[in-house]
């Protein structure tokens, strides 16, 4: 009986947050609308800087092929969302940045940092960006192999900073060894499904937000 509650539970959280994501997705576009900058920024930790890919078959290159666009990528192996916040400045807001990608949240649950310290650094992060003029792409992760703690914590950051969020982007890979490069990494194939995951979305931004350089592309 418990099970099967549970089971339940799990099917109306996923039909509400597919809920969300179809009012959300609308919506975001003149909200996160950006009022500055010319570059597409990836910011976030191993998993942004491609560890385990080949060369040129990290996810952030492979998105950079299907938008038709260059993305500047920041990633750094090992960032907190702490330790993140330290660098924004320097590698992101110095860079002319019209879009930001965001990735982060691995780091911090290998190291034991709470919940909602995580998500107010986020937080902060997607403010200092906002501030400058910036457009945000939120990218989450599970945040734990057997019940996902992160899901409902990033879905309220999304709802809150009215921005588009693409949900668990690792999602199946990190149970799957045919899409692993090590414990942690995705292979090739593995980066490649994390980038169809996030292009639909991407691509959309990038058509609202460079009208007139994305014409002949629509």
């Amino acid at each position: 009986m418990a099970g099967i509650l549970a089971i339940s539970t799990l099917f109306l959280a996923f039909i509400v947050s597919l809920i969300f994501l179809r009012y959300h997705h609308r919506k975001f576009l003149g909200r996160n609308a950006p009022r500055s900058g010319e570059n597409i920024i990836a910011f976030g930790d191993s998993l942004i800087k491609g560890v385990g890919a080949s060369p040129g078959k990290d996810f952030i290159s492979l998105l950079a092929k299907k938008i038709r666009r260059p993305i500047i990528n920041v990633g750094h192996s090992g960032d907190t969302t702490a330790s993140a916040l330290k660098r924004l400045r320097k590698d992101v807001l110095t860079q002319n940045p019209r879009i930001v990608i965001i990735l982060f949240g691995g780091n911090d649950i290998r190291n034991g940092i709470p919940r909602k310290v995580t998500f107010h650094n986020l937080a902060l992060m997607i403010d200092k960006i906002r501030e400058h003029g910036s457009a945000i792409l939120l990218l989450g992760i599970r945040g734990g192999i057997l019940i996902d703690y992160f899901r409902w914590y990033f879905w309220q950051l999304a709802k809150e900073k009215d921005i588009p969020f693409v949900p668990d982007v690792y999602s199946g890979i990190f149970i799957e060894p045919d899409l692993k490069y090590d414990f942690l990494h995705p292979n090739n194939e593995g980066y490649k499904l994390i980038a169809e995951r996030v292009a639909p979305t991407l691509k959309e931004l990038v058509r609202a937000y460079y009208p007139i350089k994305n014409e002949s592309h629509t």
